[in-house]
């Protein structure tokens, strides 16, 4: 199997164990010193597995509710020994979809090959922000920065 074609599997597998609430799975695919910057607080993200493991528990009870989490388009770039990959997810509640049918949650991911197996060490994710913007900062590029 092809690096690119492993990637795709360990996501796959990551994807379908979130929907399903299988905290092992999620785990068994990310390094010790995991840094993910998640649609959630904080916004410095969480470090390390243990502060990763924490985020699982309200995202399965969410989950539990009705929501859908399933990869819509998922590309793969991978060298020798780091990948990064990029997907667009259907995350949300039948409520979600139903205000807004184009919503997606936006996943990157960068991994290490490490004693021959790809390890997820970054994991960010992220909506678009959906706030209208006023219209000074719509107009004036200088209040955007």
């Amino acid at each position: 199997m092809s690096d690119e074609q492993q990637i795709r599997t360990l996501i796959q597998a990551w994807t379908a164990a979130a929907h399903d609430g299988d905290l092992d799975t999620v785990l068994a695919d990310h390094s010790p010193d995991i840094v993910m910057f998640d649609v959630a607080l904080p916004n410095e993200g969480v470090r390390g597995i243990e502060a990763y493991r924490d985020t699982w528990p309200p995202f399965f009870q969410w989950q539990a509710s009705g929501a859908v989490f399933q990869i819509e388009s998922l590309d793969v770039t991978a060298g020798a020994e780091v990948a990064f990959a990029y997907a667009l997810l259907r995350c949300g509640t039948p409520a979600d979809f139903a205000r807004d049918p184009a919503q997606r949650l936006r996943l990157t991911l960068g991994l290490r090959k490490i004693e021959g197996r790809w390890t997820v060490t970054h994991e960010h994710h992220s909506f678009p922000d959906l706030t209208p913007a006023d219209t000074a900062t719509a107009t004036d590029p200088a209040a955007r920065s």
